[in-house]
């Protein structure tokens, strides 16, 4: 998937340099972090709407009569809730201590057919357990699974004027409805779209091919929806109290830890870590992940203490300054006992900052 020495980039490279992007590297991939800027973005798609590129993203194709319960027994959600034209969020478990390998979205296309949607780094991890998935789990079938992340792009437009923005372009994609999915053409080229996203906001997330993805970018952007980074993208889903891989979620955290226990379904039958996870389940877990709400606009960073008179007891995993509500946010790791509304402080290179323990979301609901 790329290294920081060698970064890939994405189909829309060249359209984010020539609106004066700024780039970084980002889970092994060189992707825009601002245009405008930070804020000036995050209030676009809280206000109006807005379009990511997320082609970082990994995209599986998985195919065949046995991907059914492939992925039901490789993933923690049940997939027998949905069926064909809907997506569903799940965590695939470490099998040996329950640590959450990757969450990801499973877009159920049709009969047979489903995109699974890694985080950025991820892509060769869930190929590589799906593949080593046991026999017994393919009872229906054959299955196939193919990396087609380089053959797409991936479009998410988001926020409360999303839809109608979007279907100045493309009605069909601006009907798809929440966590449904649906084909969609456009200029005669087969997309897929979701209605997903990561931002706390309504919108959709358009899988549309290499060829059209600069073209549908750029009438996106002639009605009015303004292009964001991947930094206004951190900034929204931290106000949503949505996890980000590699610091809520991640080696040694599991979902209980991580306040996700409603992405397992324990009636489901067996799956992939649950015995790991069973054991947790019934010893109890030692840490949950709660939310700050810290005075002041100076925001702390992963890996600060957490206080309780004056004595650390959990740890900072993501932290920013909160746009819409003009002060600093953090998500955290604390003992299960220390409840919401409980005065903490954080340790902000030495300054004890005071804090709110709350439960996620910080903006909306």
């Amino acid at each position: 998937m790329g290294t920081e020495a060698t970064p890939r980039h994405g189909p829309l490279d060249a359209e984010h340099r020539a609106l004066g992007a700024r780039m970084a590297e980002f889970g092994g991939w060189e992707m825009p972090i601002q245009y405008a800027g930070v804020l000036e973005e995050h209030r676009a798609c809280r206000e109006g709407a807005v379009v990511f590129d997320v082609s970082h993203l990994g995209s599986v194709r998985v195919t065949g009569a046995g991907g059914h319960s492939l992925l039901q027994w490789s993933f923690t959600n049940d997939h027998d809730r949905i069926a064909p034209g809907r997506a569903q969020y799940t965590h695939l478990l470490d099998p040996t201590d329950a640590h959450v390998v990757d969450d990801v979205i499973v877009w159920w296309v049709a009969t047979d057919d489903y995109l699974v949607m890694p985080n950025a780094s991820n892509t060769d991890r869930i190929v590589g357990a799906l593949s080593d998935g046991p026999a017994q789990a393919r009872t229906d079938g054959a299955v196939s699974m193919v990396d087609v992340t380089s053959e797409r792009a991936v479009l998410a437009v988001q926020g409360p004027e999303a839809r109608t923005r979007l279907a100045k372009v493309v009605p069909l994609m601006a009907e798809v409805a929440r966590f449904a999915v649906a084909p969609a053409d456009w200029d005669g080229v087969g997309c897929i779209v979701a209605g997903t996203g990561y931002t706390g906001e309504d919108g959709v997330e358009v899988h549309v091919p290499v060829e059209a993805a600069g073209a549908l970018w750029r009438a996106l952007l002639e009605v009015g929806i303004v292009p964001a980074g991947l930094g206004a993208r951190d900034t929204l889903r931290l106000e949503a109290g949505l996890p980000l891989h590699g610091h809520e979620l991640g080696p040694g955290i599991t979902p209980l830890q991580a306040g996700l226990g409603w992405v397992v379904r324990w009636d489901k039958g067996d799956f992939r870590g649950r015995g790991a996870l069973e054991a947790e389940r019934e010893r109890g877990v030692t840490r949950r992940l709660r939310g700050l709400l810290v005075e002041g606009r100076r925001p702390p960073r992963a890996g600060y203490a957490v206080l309780v008179d004056g004595e650390a007891v959990g740890v900072v995993t993501s932290g920013n300054f909160s746009p819409t509500l003009g002060h600093a946010i953090a998500l955290a790791f604390l003992p299960p006992d220390v409840a919401d509304g409980a005065s903490v402080a954080v340790d902000v290179r030495g300054a004890a900052v005071a804090a709110t323990v709350v439960k996620p979301p910080f903006v909306g609901s």
